[in-house]
């Protein structure tokens, strides 16, 4: 299983921001910021600070790509 950030990338979008603005305003590391862009898991506690600090909830960021069998 894969986990898509396509939806916090429009977020971003709508709020004007891009993704180094992101790391500053949620004091997040580059490394994490990385991780996000291939599609891997991050914890839970990154997602909840970007989903307070955007206003947003983790469906609205976040989404599960099914791989086939």
């Amino acid at each position: 299983m894969k986990v898509s950030y396509n939806g916090l990338w429009k977020v971003l979008i709508d709020k004007n921001m891009n993704k180094k603005d992101l790391a500053n305003a949620c004091e997040l590391s580059p490394a994490t910021i990385s991780k996000m862009g291939r599609g891997e898991f991050v914890s839970m506690d990154v997602l909840y600070r970007i989903g307070t600090k955007l206003d947003v909830d983790f469906g609205d960021m976040v989404s599960i790509i099914k791989q086939g069998k």
